[in-house]
């Protein structure tokens, strides 16, 4: 992905979802993930769709479909699509002026750096979900969850409390990484593993 311009979380995160979307085995895309409702499919689609919603955000136009009601199917090739769509997005966050003072987004506008955090979360933490969901050994980073980090703390509790776009927050034990931390105050749970929620 080519930088945005000072939005080095964002390309972070990008590349961060490329590349667990581009390692997943075809047999792997009908798993569970810890998105309990949804496959590994589903969950790339709903992060493609989201992506493509920050994108569009600024440049103009709407999502082309759902993203909370994300297709159980995949693209000939699902990495291509996705790919496409955050070049669109980095080339989006490329173009905006110097000295923008907000910048559009699905969650109403937010600072420049916010802005592209909140797009950074939604691709990183749907990065991990598909990851851990097809046996990926590709962690969320520390890096990566510091640079989300700022835009949690001042957006998260607001979604979850207004819109339920998240599960409830999880604690986690003093001196856990901020990876975990992030995780687990979206909801997730960071050991989740796709053993324990297969069907028989």
């Amino acid at each position: 992905m080519a930088d945005t311009r000072g939005f080095e979380v964002l390309t972070g995160a990008h590349d961060y979802l490329s590349e667990v979307v581009a390692a997943v085995p075809v047999r792997a895309w009908g798993a569970p993930t810890p998105c309990t409702e949804w496959t590994a499919r589903q969950v790339l689609n709903h992060a493609r769709i989201d992506q493509q919603g920050y994108g569009l955000a600024i440049t103009g136009g709407r999502p082309d479909s759902d993203p909370f009601a994300p297709a159980d199917a995949l693209a000939a090739d699902p990495s291509a699509e996705l790919d496409e769509v955050l070049r669109m997005v980095a080339d989006a966050y490329a173009a905006l002026p110097a000295d923008a003072g907000e910048v559009p987004t699905p969650l109403g506008p937010l600072p420049p750096r916010l802005a592209a955090a909140a797009a950074a979360m939604d691709a990183a933490v749907h990065a991990w979900d598909i990851a851990v969901a097809t046996g990926q050994d590709a962690p969320l980073t520390e890096n990566l969850a510091e640079g989300i980090w700022p835009l949690a703390e001042h957006l998260v509790d607001h979604l979850r409390d207004s819109y339920r776009v998240f599960a409830p927050a999880r604690t986690t034990p003093d001196g856990t990484g901020r990876a975990d931390t992030l995780l687990a105050f979206l909801g997730r749970d960071p050991q989740w593993r796709p053993e324990a929620h297969r069907t028989p």
